[in-house]
């Protein structure tokens, strides 16, 4: 075979895999706004336990996402125009910068660009590696800028067709928080462990 035949084959494997991915990215998109359940467990080394909370996160359009926690406590975290706004019953709200809060950051690029199928935003945010096929997938993005990534070492989105079902994100110091989404919300474990909300994520029903 052609050395040149043998050349082309190896650049149209990536260009290939890259084309799925984006197609991929793209059928997740939904017309804003865009909502779906979420139950999130934190594990956090400092604690025994994990934190677990539960509530609605809602795509507004563009760069504005909001984060509404029901369980344990109320709690109604909006971001919008490189801002922060934390609402608690009975207490005044509190407002700060998107660049004081990499997760949020990180959030609103992988959930926003998720939610849009913008594969485009989501390459400028994060390098992204997917595993799996178009029935049963699972991305892994890599923040690109570093303040980001010194908060967030990566965030694994586990997806089935095109829904997402699981978003995990790894912190650079080791903490983690897991999120069952949609459906999956309400299976979260009464006392879940890592174990358990990966097998959920991945291989559950």
């Amino acid at each position: 075979m052609p050395l040149s035949a043998v050349a082309s084959g190896l650049e149209a494997a990536p260009a290939t895999a890259t084309s799925a991915t984006q197609a991929l990215i793209a059928s997740l998109g939904r017309p804003a706004p865009a909502r779906t359940a979420f139950a999130e467990a934190r594990f956090m080394h400092l604690l025994e336990r994990p934190l677990v909370v539960s509530g609605e996160l809602a795509w507004l359009g563009g760069n504005r996402l909001q984060r509404r926690v029901e369980h344990p406590d109320a709690e109604t975290a909006t971001i919008a125009d490189g801002e922060v706004t934390v609402q608690r019953a009975g207490r005044p709200a509190r407002r700060f910068s998107l660049q004081r809060a990499p997760q949020l950051q990180a959030l609103l690029d992988s959930f926003a660009a998720l939610l849009s199928g913008d594969a485009a935003r989501l390459d400028r945010a994060f390098r992204i590696r997917r595993h799996g096929d178009a029935a049963h997938w699972t991305l892994v993005l890599v923040p690109h800028d570093a303040g980001v990534a010194g908060s967030v070492a990566r965030i694994e989105i586990d997806g089935r067709g095109k829904r997402s079902r699981c978003m995990r994100m790894q912190e650079a110091d080791g903490d983690l928080a897991v999120d069952l989404l949609g459906p999956l919300a309400a299976r979260m474990p009464a006392r879940p462990t890592r174990e358990a909300l990966l097998a959920l994520c991945q291989d559950g029903p």
